[in-house]
């Protein structure tokens, strides 16, 4: 008996710390379709109630789930997942006729959010360093919000969400560029230009070779990928492309979720009318609730407690939203006030994209715990202003109901 005792031990604290796991699971997720089902009923965006999820069972109000490696392990493969579903409803042709505009969209997008706070961040009398850092921070747009409601509305298809997409994957080149040399900066090293422009020639030659040589590779290979006797073969090929792209575009400095969608960009011809898109939605289905609710979860009510903090992140967000929308929707007007109005709402969420640059301002002592706090409250607060947004704006816009993703309730 004395030597099966340990064993025992052994297994029951590993059976507790599964347990750990296992709750930790079902409560996100549960939470996260209990709120979406709760909005959709209240003809709001379910994307909204599944951050808002995050909030309530994070460390903020009810503390049953605190924000972890095995989160954000989950939420990173479920925004890759989102953007290689959106990705196999985006042909590479639709991105190219609208690449000018786009790369004026994303540009605007980048240029007028960083001035402005740079500039209300000296003017609050911080210091500088700590001032380019919330500018990085709002220039950031996290494009799996807005793709989740596109997707979920039906209307990929529109002008406007082109331009988006093209533009949020300029937005992530220029905001690796603008990243690159804040870190520096804060690291108290000289900028290294050739890193920089090292990175960033990787990053628009990636973009682009998949772009163009992708699909046609993916067209010529996919007869072959039929023949496999692995179950699932379409899928299975699918994922491999998406997280393989995913890696090499991590590796090269760009987020992986633009991989990702260059995975299912590459594949959206060769893969139509089969059924490996609604395969790949069904494992979005499971594993995107955890990207949301890990959004919520990191806020931080406790910096409430400070009026002049408080004050400043009314300021920011407000600053965060009006410099997206005029800045995106000016690259946009040539199309019309609508359009442009679609364009700049759909680039207004920072997402984890903002709260990842806060995280390594604070982790190189380049913002205060108030700062980051802040910047916390812009990207969360950005994230769940543009969903209602978007469901009013492109709620006139034709709806492709053969592609649509997540087809819930209309949002009208």
């Amino acid at each position: 008996m004395l030597q099966i005792k340990p064993m025992l031990l052994l297994a029951a604290g590993g059976s507790n710390q599964h347990g750990k796991i296992l709750l930790t699971l079902f409560v996100m997720f549960v939470a996260a379709k209990l709120l979406a089902e709760l909005f959709e009923r209240l003809r709001q965006p379910a994307v909204a109630g599944e951050i808002l999820a995050g909030v309530i069972i994070g460390p903020s109000v009810l503390n049953l789930v605190q924000p972890n490696e095995l989160t954000n392990t989950l939420a990173e493969i479920g925004v890759i997942l989102l953007l290689f579903l959106v990705g196999l409803e985006t042909k590479p042709a639709d991105i190219f006729r609208v690449g000018g505009r786009a790369l004026l969209v994303g540009l605007l997008g980048v240029i007028l959010p960083f001035i402005a706070g740079w500039a209300l961040m000296k003017l609050w009398g911080r210091s500088g360093i700590e001032a380019i850092f919330v500018g990085a921070a709002m220039v950031a747009t996290s494009v799996g919000i807005t793709a989740r409601v596109l997707g979920q509305m039906g209307v990929l298809n529109a002008e406007a969400s082109r331009i988006i997409l093209g533009a949020a994957v300029i937005d992530d080149v220029l905001g690796l560029i603008v990243l690159s040399v804040v870190s520096s900066l804060a690291g108290g090293g000289a900028v290294n230009y050739t890193e920089i422009l090292t990175t960033t020639g990787l990053a628009i030659g990636f973009t682009v070779l998949i772009a163009v040589v992708g699909a046609k590779a993916v067209n010529k290979i996919q007869p072959q990928v039929s023949r496999l006797r692995v179950g699932q073969a379409q899928l299975v090929f699918g994922l491999s492309l998406c997280l393989g792209l995913a890696l090499v575009a991590s590796y090269i400095g760009v987020a992986a979720i633009i991989g990702a969608f260059m995975a299912g960009m590459a594949q959206s011809e060769a893969v139509e009318g089969t059924d490996m898109p609604p395969q790949a939605e069904a494992v979005t289905e499971f594993l995107l609730p955890f990207f949301l609710t890990n959004i919520g979860m990191q806020l931080n009510v406790q910096i409430f407690q400070s009026k002049e903090v408080v004050l400043l992140a009314i300021v920011i967000l407000v600053v965060a939203v009006l410099t997206k929308v005029i800045g995106c929707g000016l690259g946009a007007l040539p199309l019309g006030a609508k359009q442009a109005l679609q364009v700049g709402v759909g680039m207004i969420p920072r997402g984890e994209v903002g709260i990842v640059i806060a995280q390594i301002g604070l982790g190189l002592a380049a913002v205060s715990n108030e700062t980051y706090g802040v910047v916390l409250i812009m990207a969360v607060g950005t994230t769940l202003i543009a969903p209602p947004l978007l469901a009013q704006l492109f709620k006139d816009e034709p709806k492709d109901e053969h592609k649509r993703i997540y087809p819930l309730t209309p949002i009208s």
